[in-house]
């Protein structure tokens, strides 16, 4: 399936060139670039269950698509130049920018390689309370144990169902179902649930977290490679839409102060987690200086200005 799925995508590079629809694109859009939004780069074949391989791609796939954007025209450029060619009223070359979301550790191993080599500039975009060992990577821990049970006890509001997962149909059904349940409910609620079926079916959110994010000694010698610009990405990857307003500002807040006290800079970048057509954060405090960049669904940049200073 992983295969079909890479297949398809460097068939899509092949497409654009061979019909030079990038000509096309480059005298009819107003788009002026993309954004690859990236998050594991693994060099396995994810197994037959596997509903967060989404998020990832393999070295030589991370390879492939850095030459072949190249090779059809496009600067690879850091944030701070895509907005500078994004504001600009002039003509640009088109861009295009390669962000990594999380600090995953295997971005550590097999990415920044291939970034150092191809000396293509990047963001990562960093979850301060993962970084420090005690986020939760629900999406990955639901996967998890849905794929070691036969069946699950899941409580919602009083109620208890139990669901099938024996067969990998019903555990891609378990799973699509509950995601949805979890993206859907109020974060207290997701958060409640997560740590309900991980006490309930023994599965350490803690040990999971440290196994799968870079620790701070790993990601300050990540940072310092000069092609890494560090973004924020609030403390605990929370969806900020379904936070209270106040609480929402602090999750920004928090996650600013501590990537300060870690790299001696303040973020300009900051990327919304699960921004899936939801309302972002109201009325942020006016000391903010961020951009808030996200993915249009045609993959071209869409720059909110969060706040200037003034």
């Amino acid at each position: 399936m992983a295969g079909l799925r890479y297949a398809a995508i460097r068939g899509m590079f092949e497409v654009l060139a061979a019909t030079h629809v990038t000509s096309i694109v480059r005298a009819l859009s107003s788009a002026r670039g993309i954004i690859f939004t990236l998050h594991r780069v693994l060099p396995d074949d994810p197994a037959d269950f596997s509903p967060n391989s989404i998020l990832q791609v393999k070295p030589e796939f991370l390879d492939y698509a850095i030459r072949r954007v190249r090779a059809l025209g496009f600067d690879i450029v850091d944030l701070d130049e895509a907005l500078r060619r994004v504001e600009a009223d002039f003509h640009v070359k088109r861009f295009a920018v390669f962000t990594f979301d999380d600090a995953y550790r295997d971005n550590l191993k097999y990415a920044l390689p291939i970034l150092r080599r191809q000396q293509c500039p990047f963001t990562l975009y960093v979850p301060t309370a993962l970084v420090d060992g005690v986020g939760e990577i629900w999406w990955q821990a639901l996967e998890d144990i849905i794929a070691a049970r036969q069946a699950l006890a899941v409580e919602i509001d009083g109620e208890t169902e139990i669901v099938a997962t024996e067969t990998l149909s019903e555990k891609q059904e378990a799973y699509d179902a509950l995601y949805l349940k979890m993206r859907t409910m109020p974060e207290p609620d997701r958060v409640r649930l997560i740590r309900d079926l991980a006490a309930k079916y023994d599965y350490d959110l803690a040990a999971q977290c440290r196994d799968l994010i870079m620790d701070w000694p790993e990601l300050r010698s990540f940072a310092a490679d000069q092609l890494c610009t560090i973004g924020a990405h609030t403390v605990h990857h929370y969806e900020l839409a379904k936070l209270p307003a106040e609480q929402a500002r602090s999750e920004i807040e928090m996650s600013l102060k501590v990537l300060e006290a870690q790299f001696g800079r303040r973020p300009v970048h900051l990327s919304y987690p699960s921004p899936i057509r939801m309302p972002l954060v109201a009325n942020p405090p006016a000391s903010y200086c961020l951009y808030a960049e996200t993915v249009r669904d045609n993959g071209t940049l869409d720059v909110t200005v969060v706040a200037t200073t003034l």
